[in-house]
């Protein structure tokens, strides 16, 4: 499956954004998506993920309740909410696929988008 997220941008902090991820070549139904993101100097971390049907999320810590990851099978997009941000919320977005829910290790995560700049202005 083919990847491309979008919907970055520059923010003030306390504002929001929503990302998107379009899939292409695979029915986007057959995976667990998720959200990661990699600020400057930093490892990759995990955000966000949802299950095959979006009946089941979860979040990293640092963004729970500020961030809602949510998914449309029929439009073949995930998409991720992201309201109160702050200016640590800095970093490039990617989206990936995995066939495996639960995990938040971007080992399991086979096919990545390229990313998206969030940046957040204090």
């Amino acid at each position: 499956v083919q990847l491309q997220a979008s919907g970055g941008g520059l923010v003030q902090a306390g504002g929001s954004l929503r990302l998107s991820c379009a899939a292409s070549g695979r029915t986007l139904s057959s995976y667990v998506m998720g959200w990661f993101r990699q600020a400057p100097g930093k490892e990759r971390e995990f955000v966000a993920a949802i299950n095959w049907s979006g009946g089941g999320t979860y979040y990293a810590d640092s963004v729970k309740g500020r961030f809602t990851i949510s998914r449309d099978n029929v439009k073949n997009t995930v998409y991720l909410q992201m309201k109160s941000l702050k200016p640590e919320d800095t970093a490039v977005y990617y989206c990936a696929a995995s066939g495996r829910y639960g995990s938040s290790s971007g080992a399991d995560f086979g096919s990545w988008g390229h990313g998206t700049q969030v940046t957040v202005s204090s």
